[in-house]
């Protein structure tokens, strides 16, 4: 006991000092030649007289509890208070009279205080951290509002589409940045980012909003901001190529943005009831917005097919992360059965 290097003390069954390390002494001023045979309530100015300390040391004494990592605040008079954690147990001898209680008090003042330090700086830097990304959004929006007046002064009609198109690539990472300035770095939630990035294409975009429809379904997944980036300019990308091409002369119609969640398995459509694609293969274009999502879906490690709406075009974005196996009936298996009927992507 007297050379042990951490801080012990050796109680009997009455909670008093049979023995006490030379560590224990010297962290908490204590004389270790004149406690011996003291009550450990005793020691010191009586700053170890903490009634849930003695009773949790009478339990454990006794065999009905055992301490781990109980943490006090050890005042003293004239000393700055310390933090205490303290770690009991009851040692068993042959003689079962002679109670014996190994008491190992640590002061973790120093590292508390350091953990401290830590969190509040943590803290700090998420508060500067979203506050330069509503900055960063309120400064994308004004970019995207002066787009937006030059797409209405140019007597361009081609020009006009090109800064309209920025306008809203703009406002799709913009939307995303506000939203990440409310959330902090716990992920972005799909649905909501996507109604609000709707919102802003429709206000754009769609002068009759009676005659062109635009609206989010789906399932609640959150995703971080890397992978939310990539998504929000995928659906921008695409709702525009539907608002340009899916309803010409004044045709009515809806686009819906739908997102689906199973596990780590995401799924992005978006879909609309307007004319479809020409029947021809030769009259499809490939323009910048589909160079745009398939580079991001590449990014993202996902799929993407075009298929047929009947009526109109429907765009799936798929990432597969865990494919999941039909079993012996021809169910798929729904992420809870064996490992040997899951495969890794």
């Amino acid at each position: 006991m007297a050379s042990s290097p951490g801080p012990l003390l050796l109680l009997d069954g009455d909670l008093n000092v049979v023995a006490m390390s030379r560590s224990f002494a010297d962290t908490y001023g204590i004389d270790g030649a004149t406690a011996v045979g003291r009550a450990m309530t005793s020691l010191g100015d009586g700053e170890w007289d903490v009634p849930t300390l003695h009773t949790l040391l009478k339990a454990t004494a006794s065999g009905v509890a055992e301490i781990e990592a109980y943490e006090m605040e050890l005042r003293r008079p004239q000393r700055a208070t310390r933090c205490v954690v303290i770690h009991a147990q009851r040692l068993v001898y042959l003689d079962l009279g002679n109670d014996r209680l190994l008491v190992a008090a640590s002061d973790v003042t120093d590292a508390r205080a350091d953990e401290k330090v830590r969190d509040d700086a943590l803290r700090q830097n998420l508060v500067l951290l979203q506050e330069v990304r509503h900055r960063v959004a309120n400064s994308l929006q004004i970019i995207a509002s002066v787009l937006l007046q030059n797409a209405r002064k140019t007597t361009s009609e081609e020009t006009r589409a090109h800064l309209r198109d920025a306008h809203n690539r703009v406002m799709s990472v913009a939307a995303l940045e506000r939203l990440l300035s409310l959330t902090g770095e716990k992920g972005v939630e799909l649905r909501a980012y996507f109604e609000e990035l709707c919102e802003s294409i429709g206000a754009s975009m769609i002068s009759d909003r009676d005659q062109i429809r635009l609206f989010v379904t789906g399932d609640s997944g959150v995703v971080d901001a890397r992978v939310s980036v990539s998504l929000g300019l995928i659906v921008t990308e695409l709702v525009i190529n539907a608002l340009k091409h899916a309803f010409p002369e004044g045709r009515a119609g809806e686009i819906r943005v739908d997102c689906g969640f199973r596990g780590p398995n995401w799924t992005l459509t978006v879909m609309d009831d307007g004319v479809g694609m020409p029947t021809d293969p030769s009259l499809i274009r490939t323009g910048l917005g589909t160079s745009i999502v398939g580079a991001l879906a590449q990014q993202l490690r996902a799929v993407v097919e075009t298929t047929p709406g009947n009526p109109g075009t429907h765009v799936t974005i798929t990432h597969t992360q865990i494919v999941l196996v039909a079993d012996e009936d021809g169910r798929e298996d729904d992420g809870a059965a064996p490992v040997a009927k899951v495969k890794e992507s």
